[in-house]
């Protein structure tokens, strides 16, 4: 039996509107996944990520097992008691993190070994360990590991990955299968920005049978048109009764476009990163607060936005809070770029639902100043 049910509820166009059913609860799709790095989203409270209308969260492998270490996480009662978040978590496989590390590890077609940046020592991720790690976490929905390579790369050293990525995708489906069960397992598209090795990776994935899959290897350098392009194959390729997840996507602009396209779900540190550097994500598009033009600005940071920020304060205070470097300035812009990323995916999915998708995304891009 699978831990997790997907089911389309209505279509317009390639834009999907679904229900992931988990063991944490349910997830309506398309949904945008807060990052969690560290079994926190940056400055937010459980409390916060529930009234912003979150329904899962991410958390990053390679970091849990760093710090504290999932038998650590284990013996606490799991990622969800352990962080207090009570609903869905999806869990990386970490593979993107190690492979930003290049001069720090040394891949073979075991797994890769890798220095830690924190204490220099030597640890070794597998397929296999990879999987068990993940369950020790007790995430809902996991990832296999994966080779994502930086564009642009020769088709040489594409096929090369992606030949690797598949069979590490097998050794994790046979690991995953001989455990126990209560969590999904998605298979991840690579291919680089080739037609054709995209396709081959979707036609050896799905015949391994996920639960989900996800498209990785893309907002990695290459183009936007070509990043839609390739979304747009990829999804129209997959499974219409299993999600689709854009790893590591995105703007707001991306996540409309790539609704478009029949993507399900998303992730991306951009609302609560670029919070943590002064920037914000309105309806009318993006806001630098620290600015002078905002010194006296008695306004909200978007009078469309129902979020604790918008509803208090003004563009001048948060202005004062960031350039004096008030900690509550970080929180209050985090709250707003949450709130509005969850906000713009409620409203895709009600678009969808109504059969005006179409006139939703025309209006999103007459008021949207995308920069």
């Amino acid at each position: 039996m699978t831990p997790l049910k997907f089911e389309i509820l209505a279509t317009d166009g390639a834009a999907r509107r679904g229900r992931l059913t988990t063991a944490h609860g349910v997830v309506d799709t398309p949904v945008f996944m807060p990052v969690g790095t560290q079994a926190t989203v940056k400055a937010l409270t459980p409390e916060d990520l529930e009234t912003a209308g979150a329904q899962v969260v991410l958390g990053n492998t390679y970091h849990l097992l760093l710090r504290p270490g999932p038998d650590v996480v284990r013996d606490l009662g799991g990622l969800h008691r352990f962080m207090g978040w009570h609903r869905a978590i999806l869990t990386d496989s970490g593979g993107f993190q190690v492979f930003s590390l290049a001069k720090l590890r040394k891949l073979s077609d075991d797994g890769v070994e890798f220095r830690a940046p924190l204490d220099g020592a030597t640890r070794f991720l597998s397929p296999e360990s990879v999987v068990e790690i993940q369950r020790a976490l007790g995430s809902d929905i996991t990832m296999p590991l994966d080779e994502c390579l930086a564009y642009p790369a020769t088709r040489e050293a594409t096929e090369r990955s992606l030949a690797l990525t598949l069979r590490w995708a097998e050794r994790a489906r046979a690991a995953h299968a001989a455990g126990a069960g209560g969590q999904a397992l998605f298979g991840i598209i690579q291919g680089g920005t080739f037609d054709d090795l995209r396709a081959e990776a979707v036609e050896r994935t799905v015949a391994l049978g996920f639960d989900g899959y996800a498209i990785g290897g893309l907002a990695v350098g290459e183009s936007k048109p070509a990043m839609l392009e390739l979304t747009a194959r990829v999804a129209a390729a997959l499974p219409a009764d299993r999600p689709r997840y854009l790893m590591g996507v995105g703007k707001p602009e991306d996540l409309v476009e790539s609704v478009a396209r029949g993507v399900d779900m998303f992730d991306c540190v951009l609302p609560t990163r670029n919070a943590r550097n002064g920037q914000a994500f309105t309806s009318s598009g993006t806001v630098t607060i620290k600015q002078a033009q905002w010194i006296r600005e008695g306004g909200p940071l978007d009078a469309a936005c129902d979020c604790y920020t918008c509803r208090t304060f003004s563009r001048a205070y948060l202005r004062h809070l960031f350039v004096t470097e008030e900690l509550l300035a970080y929180r209050l812009l985090t709250l707003h770029n949450v709130r509005f990323y969850l906000g713009l995916m409620a409203a895709m999915r009600e678009a969808i639902g109504g059969g005006a998708f179409d006139a939703f995304r025309a209006r999103f891009f007459a008021d949207y100043r995308v920069s």
